[in-house]
């Protein structure tokens, strides 16, 4: 049966509009580490390297290539954790982070199955990065992450309204307890952009947090 993440892993992708309290265990990862605008060119290159990757490691069988535990699944979302670059950390003042697009520090990344491995990303690494010549693919790496204690939840709408949802995660934070790590943060990627209104975009909004 074909795992797809929205039915199969709700309690990771699929949050209410609302705070809720999780730990993620151990995952593996597809990721590519970079500085800068979301909407410049260099940035589209990023998430198409790592689609290609994800997509040419899905679509390995039907080329003949065979992986040891292969089962049929969606691709998973485009995932990415946030930060300020060291000029952008000095130039923030607390009213969010709009006016500071360009000093904007990344790790995006798409989560693969249990299946594939360092070595077997290696080697389609590099006959994906053949077949489509994109040079950020060569900048990928494969990892396993695992993230602490996390709220998070669902936000509808513009990714620069953000802002509105995590004053929801920080409330939640302090009426229950829990202190946010850093600003440093993590959004999942529900919806295609390029064919979604902007006012119906789905991310998942999440960060790590402590109890007191």
């Amino acid at each position: 049966m074909k795992h797809e993440w929205r039915k199969h892993e709700k309690e990771i992708y699929m949050p209410k509009q609302k705070p809720t309290v999780l730990t993620i265990p151990p995952l593996p990862y597809i990721t590519i580490t970079g500085q800068g605008n979301p909407n410049s060119a260099e940035f589209s290159r990023v998430v198409e390297a790592l689609y290609a990757l994800s997509y040419g490691i899905k679509m390995a069988p039907k080329k003949g290539i065979v992986i040891d535990g292969y089962f049929d699944y969606t691709v998973y979302p485009l995932e990415g954790f946030w930060t300020l670059s060291d000029e952008g950390k000095a130039r923030y003042t607390g009213e969010g982070v709009q006016d500071l697009k360009d000093f904007l520090a990344f790790k995006l990344m798409i989560r693969q199955p249990d299946f594939v491995t360092k070595d077997f990303f290696k080697k389609m690494q590099s006959r994906i990065y053949d077949s489509k010549k994109n040079p950020r693919i060569l900048d990928a790496v494969f990892e396993v992450i695992a993230e602490k204690e996390s709220v998070q939840m669902l936000h509808i709408g513009s990714y620069d309204d953000e802002v509105h949802s995590f004053q929801l995660m920080d409330d939640f934070c302090i009426e229950n307890n829990f202190v946010r790590m850093s600003n440093d943060h993590k959004e999942i990627y529900l919806s295609d952009p390029r064919k979604v209104e902007e006012s119906k975009l789905k991310t998942v909004l999440r960060f790590s947090i402590e109890r007191r």
